[in-house]
């Protein structure tokens, strides 16, 4: 997890400065031992609008199950991807699937409250979403 770690703080890091206007922060648990044996290692991202809509936050995490051939990311509200790490450049390549799996979790819990959620997306007067025009 040590080798993915940067990575996964890079995916969440850019998103919290393109799309959260830097209001978000950032946790991670480092490597826990799971129930089953396994490991697991998150890393959390949350903004003020997306605990007042009460969803919860973006999460990637990597866990390696105890009955598990190999181990497997997913995200809050997007699941499973194989997870093969054995050097540098194994963990750099993993950077465009945690992002695709950080932004699909960004859009479905854009579905479980609303745009609003993404102070991006509200912040500009330019914007016809800033005015009070309902996504659809």
């Amino acid at each position: 997890m040590r080798l993915l770690a940067p990575i996964a703080r890079q995916v969440l890091t850019e998103m919290n400065t393109s799309l959260l206007l830097d209001t978000g922060q950032l946790t991670e648990t480092g490597l826990l031992r799971t129930a089953d044996g396994g490991l697991n290692a998150s890393w959390a991202l949350s903004w003020p609008e997306q605990r007042a809509a009460w969803v919860q936050a973006i999460v990637l995490q990597a866990y390696f199950g105890g009955g598990f051939h190999h181990p497997h990311l997913r995200g809050t509200t997007v699941h499973d991807w194989p997870l093969n790490v054995f050097c540098d450049e194994d963990a750099a390549a993993q950077l465009p699937i945690l992002r695709a799996i950080a932004s699909s979790d960004l859009h479905n819990l854009v579905f479980r409250a609303d745009y609003g959620i993404v102070p991006a997306v509200t912040a500009s007067s330019a914007n016809p979403l800033a005015d009070g025009v309902k996504a659809t």
